[in-house]
């Protein structure tokens, strides 16, 4: 186990910790934009009143598309049905 502060003597060394840690954050903005997105879809079809069936909630929450859930965004404030969101005819 690596002691609390310390610091890495080797130029190569800091650079690949600095390297890890800045991947990381990348990973955590992206998840957090892609799980943002996916409750914005869901809350847009419970806001238009209509009941959102558990495998569309599923599908919506497990997406790791951006461009797809921003068009099921778009297609959630216009379709009749929360099931209507997963078809892939339309826009």
């Amino acid at each position: 186990m690596m002691k609390s502060g310390y610091e890495f003597q080797s130029e190569f060394a800091r650079s690949y910790v600095a390297k890890g840690v800045e991947q990381g954050r990348e990973q955590g903005r992206q998840q957090g934009l892609l799980e943002g997105k996916a409750h914005d879809v869901l809350a847009v079809l419970e806001a238009r009143g209509l009941e959102v069936p558990a495998e569309v909630r599923e599908r919506v929450l497990a997406s790791t598309d951006l461009a797809e859930l921003d068009r099921w965004i778009r297609r959630a404030a216009v379709i009749r049905d929360a099931s209507e969101l997963l078809a892939t005819n339309g826009s």
